[in-house]
């Protein structure tokens, strides 16, 4: 069995000492040995068992750079190739000049012949998040063929070579990209006309499926689907509707269910991990807690209760009984000195969940830039059962759009979710967005929310 629950077991990663130049300087002898290895490392059941993570030596560079951010610039975040001349390099302010090459060269001299997973997130769908504007990417709604043959294509080909079989390449296939063809279309009040496009053309699904085919096929890639989060697709008319989406993309472009590893849960959103001060079942002053205004009638509370339920959903739909989960913890953290340390008062629903819930979003739906966000659980394995890792796939100080219009060659657009101003829209209830002031461009480094995450931290930083 590849990913079936497992007892608790946290494995956690910290890698010291990275790569110097003189480390950097042995990657040529170092891919050559790999190449010449006898053979491939074996497929295992859960790629971040028994095995280093990746620590991205840019986004090392930076956190380092930070007051008090050598604390964290030894852990392991993903590798985002969000244009097609990322995969070449295209010395952008955070990503720098490495291309998807020089990081997989710099895997295999960190892994210095011991099992190393590389994370790597595919993120360049034609269309881009057709809800949110500040992550709109290069390629145009109909582009389904410069996707396959200019973006899918080549990274495929450069994870296939046999410099790097020894590693475990993760892959994060394509953020916030499916969900919307279940909520952000007609005839719902939160429809846009651009998701409204990707549902007719079939762009999205095409592409997905396309991209796990091809990188599916190598022995040593593991798919992990992107799959929202609770506060996305948590309620019942969008947790099944979501999952059955989900197989379809696995079926379409050639691809199958086999080349679905698992599905990665609350990626560069800020959802709690866990709430311990109320649950779904929990009555208080007459009314569920489901009632709240907070949860609004979500199934869930928190990101873990929501994967292990999502996990079952996907094998009811279909998928493989021992498919794993992901979550994305680099932001959820919501510790500081506002962290409540129990219930709210009993005086109505709505006082007991919000003076206990961890989570200090104004609504759930807020997803860009959040202020008093901290960084969540350190990246580990195996810390739950249905649970392969917790994971930083998005790497904590990077921003998730402009605050305002800002022009750029990369194609983003301005979110009004990122104004600190702006009072909402149907997909966070007409509420403010809770965004940080003064923010860069999405991708581009936020040192005042890197200084946030830090602050805020839960668990916190030694």
């Amino acid at each position: 069995m590849r990913n079936s629950p497992r007892d608790k077991q946290r494995t956690p990663w910290a890698r010291r000492g990275l790569a110097t130049a003189a480390g950097l300087a042995l990657t040529a002898s170092l891919t050559v040995a790999a190449t010449s290895a006898s053979s491939a490392a074996e497929r295992v059941d859960n790629p971040y068992e028994g095995a280093d993570v990746y620590v991205n030596p840019i986004w090392s560079a930076n956190a380092a750079a930070e007051p008090g951010g050598d604390a964290i610039s030894d852990q392991p975040t993903g590798v985002w190739l969000d244009q097609i001349s990322a995969i070449e390099g295209n010395d952008s302010p955070t990503t720098g000049s490495m291309g998807l090459r020089e990081h997989l060269d710099e895997a295999v001299a960190q892994a210095a012949g011991e099992p190393m997973v590389f994370q790597v997130v595919i993120y360049n769908l034609p269309g881009r998040d057709c809800a949110a504007l500040a992550s709109n990417g290069e390629l145009g709604p109909d582009e389904i063929d410069r996707y396959k043959h200019e973006y899918i294509d080549p990274i495929a080909e450069i994870l296939a070579d046999p410099a790097y079989a020894d590693l475990r390449i993760v892959t994060t296939v394509e953020i916030d990209s499916l969900p919307n063809l279940v909520t952000n279309v007609s005839p719902r009040e939160t429809a846009t006309p651009e998701c409204d496009e990707m549902l007719a053309n079939g762009n999205y699904v095409e592409g997905v499926g396309y991209a796990l085919a091809q990188l599916g096929a190598i022995d040593n890639v593991y798919n992990y689907v992107d799959a929202g989060h609770h506060g996305w697709i948590g309620w019942a008319d969008n947790f099944s509707a979501s999952a059955a989406l989900f197989y379809e993309a696995a079926n379409t472009a050639g691809a199958s269910p086999d080349d679905v590893h698992g599905f990665i849960a609350n990626t560069a959103n800020y959802s709690a991990l866990v709430e311990d001060n109320f649950s779904i079942g929990q009555t208080v002053a007459g009314t569920p807690v489901r009632q709240s205004q907070w949860v609004d009638w979500n199934q869930f509370t928190d990101e873990l209760s929501f994967s292990q339920a999502l996990r079952e959903e996907l094998v009811s739909q279909g998928f493989a009984s021992d498919i794993g989960m992901l979550i994305d913890t680099s932001r959820n953290g919501w510790g500081g000195p506002d962290r409540p340390t129990g219930p709210g008062p009993e005086t109505s629903v709505d006082a007991y969940v919000d003076g206990g819930r961890y989570d200090r979003r104004i609504q759930s739906g807020n997803w860009c830039n959040q202020s008093g966000a901290g960084l969540g659980e350190r990246p580990q394995a195996s810390p739950e059962p249905g649970i392969d890792a917790y994971v930083w796939m998005k790497p904590p100080g990077e921003s998730d759009g402009s605050s305002e219009f800002i022009p750029n060659p990369e194609g983003k657009g301005f979110d009004r979710m990122c104004d600190p101003t702006y009072e909402g829209n149907p997909r966070n209830g007409y509420n403010m967005s809770g965004a940080l002031a003064d923010a860069p461009i999405s991708g581009h480094w936020f040192s005042a929310q890197f200084q946030e995450l830090l602050d805020n931290a839960y668990p916190p930083l030694n």
